[in-house]
């Protein structure tokens, strides 16, 4: 028989054998899961809920305003993706009223230009390719009086085009509704556009992204030029991260160090009542090392059964109250810390049983 596996069979059988400590070391193992679960998972979980109404793409969108005459044309694109830290960049021309084609005189929505690569950003079908169709979102549908998507539009300049589809415009596209676009992804570079959209990687580099697009645009008249940011709402969704990451790390650091010290506890009390049990073993051959090892197999053991029972109560509870869950990275980091924080606290106790000498503790008085 291997060692490790005979160390787990003993680890076994002693758990066994005593069912009053090994109950008592779940249930605080369990009790400490649910705990933090019902604590500082809870905020984790309010806190994902709060950045993630936050941290839409919105928060990380750069709007950017050239008027006519500020000579800005669609070959900005290719000079702003050298730019590091953009996620997506598009540009649109100005809009020239449209209505509906079989409609004359009829309710008119602004249409736009779309540029640039990966138009699924903005709503229009992954892959779409350059042609007669337009997209047209709901609010811009319900003015032409095409509920049903079937139909086309003209424009006040004379070209007309097939809708093909709904448009489901992002957020940071809302306040251009109602919004009818044309894809172009095969632009020529020198098509005027008066509305360039960048999306940074993470709402911290809004800030340093715009600062480095506004260069490249090339204008001929700079004070044409105006940029909207959300830079504010990126520093509130900083300071709410960073405030309720350090009340939650302190809460779940405290819960642990008192978990460890009540673990350490109860096994110190097993270890000097198996005193005599450990003097025999020692007396039978069994190493120091031995000692040890079943000591910390039967910790980390009973630890992963007081996880799995204390995160299926806590995760119960937040489901019946209706909370959010704090995630599966959030639940496994738990687990890992939580059995490291038992293996830890058995180290001493588990060292004590080890030195147990055998003709002492079988010494009978």
């Amino acid at each position: 028989m291997r060692p490790g596996s005979a160390a787990v069979r003993e680890a076994i059988a002693s758990a066994r054998s005593q069912p009053v400590a090994s109950a008592l070391t779940i249930v605080l193992v369990a009790g400490m899961v649910v705990a933090v679960m019902l604590t500082s998972g809870r905020t984790v979980g309010a806190q994902r809920d709060v950045l993630s109404s936050i941290d839409s793409v919105g928060t990380r969108a750069i709007v950017i305003r050239a008027d006519d005459g500020a000579g800005v044309t669609s070959d900005v694109l290719e000079r702003i993706e050298r730019i590091d830290g953009i996620a997506w960049a598009g540009a649109f021309s100005s809009s020239v009223d449209a209505t509906n084609s079989l409609i004359a005189g009829g309710p008119a929505v602004p249409v736009r230009y779309a540029y640039g690569d990966q138009l699924d950003q903005i709503g229009l079908p992954a892959g779409v390719t350059q042609g007669n169709d337009a997209y047209a979102s709901a609010e811009a549908l319900d003015r032409l009086g095409l509920p049903d998507v079937v139909g086309g539009v003209t424009l006040s300049n004379g070209a007309s085009f097939n809708l093909a589809g709904e448009l489901s415009s992002p957020s940071f596209l809302h306040q251009f509704e109602p919004l009818v676009l044309v894809p172009r992804p095969t632009a020529a570079g020198n098509e005027p556009v008066n509305l360039i959209v960048v999306i940074a990687r993470s709402p911290e580099l809004v800030a340093p992204v715009a600062n480095g697009v506004l260069p490249l645009l090339d204008a001929t008249d700079p004070t044409a030029v105006t940029v909207e940011t959300s830079e504010t709402l990126a520093q509130l969704r900083s300071l709410i991260e960073s405030q309720l990451g350090s009340f939650s790390n302190g809460l779940v650091l405290a819960l642990l160090a008192l978990t460890a010290f009540l673990l350490a506890t109860i096994l110190y009390g097993l270890v000097t009542l198996r005193r005599k049990d450990f003097g025999r073993r020692r007396a039978l051959g069994a190493t120091r090392s031995f000692i040890v090892t079943i000591l910390l197999t039967q910790t980390v053991l009973l630890a992963l059964l007081g996880v799995v029972t204390g995160t299926a109560l806590a995760a119960l509870v937040l489901r019946i109250s209706g909370d959010p869950l704090p995630g599966a990275g959030y639940l496994l980091a738990l687990a890992i810390i939580t059995l490291a924080t038992a293996v830890i606290s058995a180290l001493a106790p588990a060292a004590a049983a080890s030195r147990r000498e055998p003709i002492r503790e079988l010494r009978v008085p």
